[in-house]
């Protein structure tokens, strides 16, 4: 059984549903964000945070990382071979590194932070950033509703997780149907909403 440690209200809400959606059984080991993070979290991730993956004797951090773990267990058409698998990478390093620092810059100073503690022009630079990104994204899904190959496979899972609180707070994707659809489609799935039971409950 894979464990997962961590609480949905953090990204362990990515590596939730993936678990759902490769049908594999998991045990969520519940690690908050209080001063006992570390102190729990640590023989698992020696960064101390979460989420963090126990599946037998593999120990694995970084939620995008165990997800991709996690698809490789299910295979296709999750996790696909050959160049589409070569894609799904890419799609999921682009995640982590072009959307998700600009659509977090946007996130932090619109909703995760006290509103005391919000810049406006960290929100307003984010949004621009992310925007960059979700033109790329949109000229991108002109070829299909999905990322890679025909189907739903784990870097549209990862992606979409990446733009989850956006998407569940007000980020306007207007300006990008083809973006705003495939978020929808991917985060109203049967496995995406079991996962968002846990985190929105």
């Amino acid at each position: 059984m894979l464990k997962i440690h961590g609480i949905a209200k953090s990204r362990a809400f990515r590596c939730i549903w993936a678990a759902e959606e490769a049908g594999l059984a998991y045990e969520v080991i519940p690690v908050g964000f209080g001063p006992e993070l570390k102190a729990n979290v640590a023989a698992v991730n020696p960064n101390g945070k979460i989420p963090a993956l126990q599946d037998g004797e593999l120990t694995l951090f970084e939620s995008l990382a165990i997800n991709l773990h996690i698809a490789g267990k299910r295979g296709a058409p999750l996790m696909p071979a050959g160049d589409d698998g070569s894609r799904v990478l890419q799609w999921t390093l682009w995640a982590a590194t072009e959307m998700e620092p600009a659509i977090m810059q946007w996130a932090y100073n619109t909703y995760i932070r006290p509103a005391d503690q919000r810049d406006p022009g960290q929100a307003k630079a984010g949004a621009e950033a992310a925007a960059q990104r979700l033109l790329v994204l949109e000229g991108h899904l002109a070829r299909g509703p999905v990322l890679v190959g025909t189907g739903f496979t784990i870097a549209d899972l990862n992606l979409a997780s990446v733009l989850y609180g956006a998407w569940l707070n007000g980020f306007d994707f207007g300006p990008y149907p083809r973006v705003k659809a495939w978020l929808d489609a991917c985060l109203t799935r049967p496995a995406a909403l079991a996962a968002r039971k846990q985190r929105e409950g």
